[in-house]
């Protein structure tokens, strides 16, 4: 299973997430809200996470704006997270770019929708509503109503869990939904912006030891 730190906002802070055991680094690169940094930031956040991939965030931006800024970054992973259509998904895939939608369910049948609407996608990534603000806010999904689904996904979908994802949390998300890939912001944060050393070294330490549990008693099931 993959871990996502996202919201990076300083180097010390990339650095500190892959040297924790993150595998992905995430910037936003949305301008207007919170943890935007002008581009020159951003580079210098992701060039400090040095052997997790980079992941840029995106939200309603022209394909050509998200190409121009994934090669300017060195870009691994775009993730969408704004209307964006199945279209410019595949304008994008054929970029050469890894693309990660955002969706944001109301119920087991939105999840099942969004599969077959966002299928050129290389991974469905969940996540709360909040009038708050798009996303870095902490909010959650209804897990249950995803759980009760998960079993008719296509069984090649790579599913993300992300939305109100901390220390105290992340290893019933993993049992519960058997995820690719974590992701958290504000969970492990001390302040916004500002990631708490301890609280990203748990929830991956967390994240990892339930994944392995679900390892194993997936191989008992088999």
């Amino acid at each position: 299973m993959e871990i996502k730190i996202c919201g990076l906002c300083r180097p010390e802070d990339a650095a500190l997430a892959v040297s924790a055991g993150a595998t992905h680094a995430g910037v936003v690169r949305v301008p207007g809200t919170p943890r935007w940094r002008p581009i020159e930031r951003a580079r210098a956040v992701l060039d400090a996470a040095a052997g997790g991939r980079r992941v840029g965030v995106f939200a309603d931006a022209e394909p050509e704006m998200i190409r121009g800024e994934a090669e300017s970054l060195m870009l691994d992973v775009v993730q969408l997270h704004g209307d964006e259509t199945p279209a410019e998904i595949v304008v994008l895939k054929e970029a050469g770019l890894e693309i990660w939608k955002v969706v944001k369910p109301a119920d087991g049948r939105a999840v099942l929708d969004a599969a077959t609407r966002y299928a050129a996608a290389d991974l469905l990534l969940l996540e709360g509503t909040s009038a708050r603000g798009r996303g870095g806010v902490g909010a959650r999904f209804d897990w249950a109503a995803v759980a009760a689904v998960r079993d008719r996904l296509p069984a090649g979908l790579r599913l993300g869990v992300a939305g109100g994802l901390w220390p105290g949390n992340v290893e019933e998300a993993v049992a519960r939904l058997r995820p690719a890939l974590v992701d958290v912001s504000s969970g492990v944060e001390g302040w916004p912006g500002e990631k708490d050393a301890a609280r990203v070294r748990d929830f991956v330490a967390r994240a990892r030891a339930a994944a392995g549990r679900l390892e194993a008693t997936m191989a008992e099931e088999r």
